[in-house]
């Protein structure tokens, strides 16, 4: 919510956050939250309460429309350049009680390289995500790993012929696992109410959320606090904000 409460002065840097009422420990906190934990607008304004900050759920949800996208491409300006194997899969998801096709890329490590929403799962639709893929990555994969769907065959001769096609529903489990996270969320959400919207939440969600998802069932506990505080500094350059939220 913007706010008078902010005044600059002539020589002092503008912020992103200048014109806003609230510090930006708090915007950056309640994003956090909304994105990391399957909590509604509704949910996050509780939590907050609790903590001594008023704020609506109408503000925290401008927030995340707002500040979301920005937090979104610094986290990946800032991630290491993805591997050179991608898996692609495609799930159906309902969007105004409408079926749906959410296609998503990762790679060898489980990193989002790109998801998105359309409404079939055809050769069109295939080739759509595939060029949309190599345009954002700026490069071509050494190996690209799909189910049996014809489309990906079609598709793959089309766009990246040279590139190695593996086609085996027991290979692409990478893929398919990357799904859950949005499977709870979209139950969570009770559905996604357009298209548009569930591309815009979905591209952020799979940016912020794999940040705080560490493979911790691989390392100890001494390591695993030691690389969330790591994320946790990341996410502070990130959003700029110094601290945890206190109350304005």
């Amino acid at each position: 919510m913007a706010g008078g409460g902010c005044s600059w002065s002539l020589g002092r840097r503008r912020t992103k956050y200048e014109s806003f009422r609230y510090p930006a420990e708090i915007i950056a906190h309640c994003v956090w939250l909304y994105h990391r934990f399957p909590l509604s607008f509704r949910e996050v304004e509780e939590l907050m309460l609790a903590r001594g900050v008023i704020v609506s759920h109408g503000t925290i949800r401008q927030w995340c429309a707002k500040f979301g996208p920005d937090y979104a491409r610094a986290r990946r300006r800032r991630r290491p350049r993805p591997g050179d194997k991608w898996h692609l899969d495609e799930v159906f998801i309902t969007i105004g009680g409408e079926r749906k096709y959410l296609w998503r890329a990762v790679d060898q490590d489980g990193n989002v390289l790109d998801i998105l929403v359309q409404n079939r799962r055809d050769k069109t639709a295939a080739r759509r995500f595939f060029r949309k893929l190599l345009k954002k990555q700026c490069r071509t994969p050494r190996v690209v790993v799909t189910d049996r769907l014809r489309s990906y065959g079609a598709a793959h001769r089309e766009v990246m012929p040279p590139v190695e096609h593996r086609q085996s529903k027991c290979l692409n489990n990478r893929a398919e696992n990357s799904h859950q996270p949005t499977r709870q969320r979209e139950h969570t959400m009770k559905g996604f109410r357009s298209a548009g919207g569930a591309q815009r939440f979905l591209a952020v969600f799979s940016t912020v959320s794999p940040h705080f998802r560490p493979r911790r069932h691989r390392m100890p506990a001494t390591d695993y606090r030691t690389e969330m505080r790591h994320r946790f500094t990341v996410w502070k350059q990130i959003t700029g904000a110094t601290g945890l939220p206190t109350p304005p």
